[in-house]
């Protein structure tokens, strides 16, 4: 192999697997977000969405901006202008309906839209794997 096709083959390797780590990164910051404690006598999860979007004046705008970044992340990797506006109606609704108290806090437990966004960001990449040559099923 010559040597110019083997660099393209290595750098392409590598960010395949810089690409596979930052999507693993991505599903566990949803994860803390929206699922990481089980509600005991329950089968609900709630993450840190829920925990400090309680905190009053900024624990929304803390999880929105955390919600945000993932959006952000899931541009970065190529995903569709339509799909990151999908992801985007996911955090404006969370954002928006979350500043009103209790009944905001409750909806943020039941809503998930970080869990939603990395579904989709997911999803989509699997579809498109010129994107992003993930296994779907290591996510």
């Amino acid at each position: 192999m010559p040597r110019q096709e083997q660099s393209n083959s290595y750098l392409a390797r590598d960010k395949a697997k810089g690409s596979n780590q930052e999507l693993e990164r991505l599903v566990k910051l949803a994860y803390w977000l929206d699922d990481r404690f089980r509600i005991p006598g329950t089968r609900w999860r709630i993450g840190l969405d829920g925990l400090v979007g309680l905190i009053p004046g900024v624990g929304d705008g803390i999880t929105t901006a955390l919600a945000a970044y993932i959006v952000l992340e899931a541009h970065r990797l190529g995903v569709s202008k339509m799909m990151l506006i999908r992801m985007i109606y996911n955090v404006i609704v969370d954002g928006l309906v979350g500043t009103i108290p209790l009944a905001g806090d409750l909806f943020d437990i039941r809503w998930k839209a970080n869990r939603k966004n990395i579904l989709l960001l997911t999803e989509h990449l699997a579809k498109h794997p010129e994107l992003n040559p993930i296994d779907p099923k290591k996510v």
